[in-house]
């Protein structure tokens, strides 16, 4: 695979940019692999990607039933941070934001990362005994996170009203090393590097059945043939549930749409990324100028993947109070990411009652910060049988009543 670096630039400009090659190959089906992804999203592509790095098995084929990265790896709000509350949850998302900070250098492909800072601001008396108790809960766990004032707040983002009539800021929960990155460009360059090792990505290949024998898993069936396997990772989010049924087993979940919009673009007015829990609305501007907000899950169990109406209304009421300006935006699009839910609110990365087949979901409304975290653990629990970072989010916590519950400790699960 082609290096990309100033003088590959340099040397494609003169020749009409015709010598970069293919991002990811395109390659058919083989009919055996050690292991099969299925998923070509952010978490399915690293999952092969550090199989490959770190304990070199590159015999994988990443299945993808659409096109790489269509599903939630390109529907949602591309905010990364890692001060949550519970440990086991704070060691995997620190571990994916360390991840992100090197990612582009280590895929020599720019996922355009941006340390800019998240705030997720205190707008109750309740919210502000929770967020400094996070603080002392990062500071054990070795997160960088502080809690700052509402003037503190008002100069990291000068655009906000910190004296609304209903819900006036009263701090907030700052880390300054959280920020965003380019979604569909994580998947890219997971998928340029995966292909670099050698490995298939095989696109518009749906999984119609999970073959077994004797209690284990002998290979996929697919609308493009059958592929045998010693190892298989479940990996697709939403219809995680539905995959799993045709593996014999069930999962935990609930699938709703989780949804998000863009303005028009506008000049430069926000470099911070603003979390609002208490009237439930997040909000960043991306480089190309439009505000990116992001609102709340259907209220009931769904498979779209499209936005609606009340939800519009109710995130940009909630916002429009405490950002003022943004109500003579006029929105461009929105759309919606189907997303898996677990009873506590954090994934489940885990073996299954199917020997070798392993299986990564229920991130919910968080699964994009998670990216290359959740591909390192997972990795090596499909290498190895086991990661200390996946240690707590096995399914069996389900039956053993010990919950890793984000969504009481947080308020809000993303």
């Amino acid at each position: 695979m082609r290096r990309f670096s100033a003088f590959a630039i340099a040397r494609e400009a003169f020749r009409n940019h015709e010598g970069w090659g293919r991002t990811w190959a395109k390659r058919p089906p083989g009919k055996r692999y050690d292991v099969v992804i299925v998923g070509a999203g952010g978490h399915g592509l690293a999952t092969a990607y550090y199989l490959g790095k770190n304990y070199g098995i590159t015999n994988v084929a990443i299945l993808e039933k659409g096109w790489l990265g269509g599903g939630n790896t390109g529907r949602n709000t591309t905010i990364i941070r890692s001060n949550y509350l519970q440990d086991p949850s704070a060691a995997l998302y620190e571990k994916a934001r360390s991840l992100y900070e090197t990612l582009s250098q280590d895929l020599n492909y720019n996922v355009m990362f941006s340390p800019r800072g998240v705030i997720m601001l205190a707008q109750t008396h309740h919210e502000v005994r929770g967020y400094k108790r996070t603080v002392h809960a990062n500071a054990l766990q070795g997160v960088t996170t502080e809690w700052i004032g509402p003037q503190r707040v008002k100069e990291l983002c000068p655009i906000m009203n910190i004296d609304g009539p209903r819900y006036p800021v009263l701090g907030g929960l700052w880390q300054a090393r959280g920020g965003t990155a380019r979604h569909d460009a994580v998947a890219w360059g997971y998928a340029r590097a995966c292909t670099d090792m050698g490995m298939d990505i095989i696109q518009k290949c749906e999984v119609t059945g999970v073959r077994t024998e004797g209690g284990r898993v002998a290979g996929v069936d697919t609308t493009q043939g059958a592929i045998d396997c010693d190892k298989l990772g479940i990996v697709v989010a939403g219809h995680s549930s539905v995959l799993a049924e045709k593996a014999g087993f069930r999962l935990p979940l609930e699938s709703v749409a989780l949804q998000a919009l863009v303005s028009e673009p506008i000049k430069p007015c926000m470099d911070v990324v603003v979390m609002a829990n208490t009237v439930h609305g997040y909000m960043s501007q991306s480089d190309k100028g439009e505000m990116v907000v992001g609102g709340g899950t259907d209220g009931f169990v769904n498979y779209t993947q499209r936005g609606s109406f009340h939800h519009i209304e109710e995130t940009l009421r909630a916002l429009v109070e405490t950002f003022p300006m943004i109500s003579r935006l006029r929105m461009l699009r929105q759309w919606g990411g189907i997303v898996d839910v677990t009873g506590d609110r954090s994934p489940i990365l885990s073996k299954t009652p199917v020997k070798g087949v392993f299986v990564n979901c229920g991130w919910g409304t968080g699964g994009f910060k998670a990216i290359p975290g959740s591909g390192f653990a997972m990795a090596e629990l499909m290498a190895k049988g086991y990661s200390p970072l996946t240690a707590e989010f096995g399914m069996e916590r389900f039956r053993e009543g010990r919950f890793i519950d984000e969504s009481v400790a947080a308020g809000v699960a993303h």
